[in-house]
């Protein structure tokens, strides 16, 4: 027993490090979730007007997405939108098209940050507001430790619900990695993040070196007023490009959550905001 307590000690001796990347824009080129809209169309769980929202979607989405309030307002709408969708037939839909359609849309320069953290002993760790079913194989694609994502009501028929059962968004995501760091050991001040999004702030703020990757207008302003390092990610470049014969194996997802409606709710998400602005334009 002795010997047991005193390896304890000693792992724990040393503080563990984790690197936290928010996924949409920061690691990917695109929204994880409308990039799969044309598969759920496929699937039965969109219709074509659908579709063509989300196309429009990701277009106002990587123009600048949407801001807090929005997102708030949108939350009800998402709930409503992924009710009876069968979450079986959601992973299928994710796992049939990961490869063709998130291979390509991965940042190399994002790929490399995260091998350099692997390499420099930090666990990584996805943080994102959509949903396990499309994060969750994402980051085991990617080689994330693990993933913390919104994840949805599931009932005894194994549709959702509806009702959101926990929301990874703003504030949520910070209060994520400090319980992260308190089960993990991590030494938040000794940890890195990475985010596209003002609604991101008070997880880089949870972090003794925060990244701004991409940043909208509101982020960049606060990382030029906090002098934090601003990352310009630009080049898309499948995994098995930047390596020959690269195979990332998948890391356990400690922290995987159940999804929030998948590409149509995110698309309903800036399909909504972009219609306010129209209405507040005219």
């Amino acid at each position: 027993m002795l010997g047991v307590v005193e390896n304890h000690s000693l792992r724990h001796s040393k503080p563990r490090t984790a690197a936290f990347f928010d996924l949409d824009k920061t690691v990917i080129a695109k929204s994880s979730t409308l990039t799969f809209s044309k598969s759920f169309y496929q699937g039965g769980l969109i219709n074509r007007r659908a579709v063509l929202r989300t196309a429009y979607a990701q277009f106002v989405f990587l123009a600048g997405g949407a801001d807090h309030d929005q997102m708030e307002r949108m939350r009800e709408y998402l709930s409503a939108l992924c009710r009876g969708w069968n979450v079986e037939l959601v992973k299928e839909l994710v796992a049939e098209t990961l490869h063709d359609l998130i291979d390509p849309i991965i940042y190399d320069e994002a790929a490399s940050l995260i091998e350099d953290h692997h390499i420099a002993g930090r666990d990584v760790v996805i943080v994102s507001t959509s949903g396990a079913e499309v994060v969750e194989p994402i980051g085991e694609l990617l080689g994330a430790d693990r993933v913390v994502a919104t994840r949805m009501v599931v009932g005894d028929d194994g549709c959702f619900t509806g009702e959101v059962e926990y929301y990874a968004y703003g504030p949520t995501k910070a209060e994520a990695i400090r319980e992260l760091a308190e089960s993990e050991g991590y030494d938040l001040s000794r940890c890195y993040a990475y985010s596209d999004s003002a609604t991101d702030l008070p997880m880089l703020e949870a972090v003794g070196h925060p990244h701004a990757v991409n940043p909208d207008r509101a982020l960049r302003r606060e990382a030029l007023t906090r002098s934090w390092p601003i990352l310009d990610f630009h080049r898309p470049v499948r995994l098995k490009q930047r390596i020959p014969g690269l195979s990332v194996p998948p890391r356990p997802a400690l922290v995987a959550a159940a999804a929030i409606g998948a590409a149509a709710a995110t698309a309903g998400i800036v399909w909504y905001a972009s219609r306010r602005r129209s209405a507040s334009a005219a």
